[in-house]
């Protein structure tokens, strides 16, 4: 039964390790949230058909 304790034991450790990777993750995006770079790069595929229409 030793094995049993240490299989619920290692379930619970990986629960944590995954909640703290989530939130890990979710505080990454939300302090990284720049509109500024999103602005960018929204505007890249549009940016190609000016460089175009500049050269030729």
């Amino acid at each position: 039964m030793a094995i049993d304790s240490l299989l619920d034991r290692a379930s619970s450790v990986m629960t944590v390790i995954s909640f703290v990777t989530f939130a890990g993750i979710l505080w990454w995006a939300l302090v990284h949230n720049k509109e500024a770079d999103f602005a960018q790069a929204a505007h890249m595929p549009f940016d190609d058909e000016d460089l175009e229409a500049q050269h030729g």
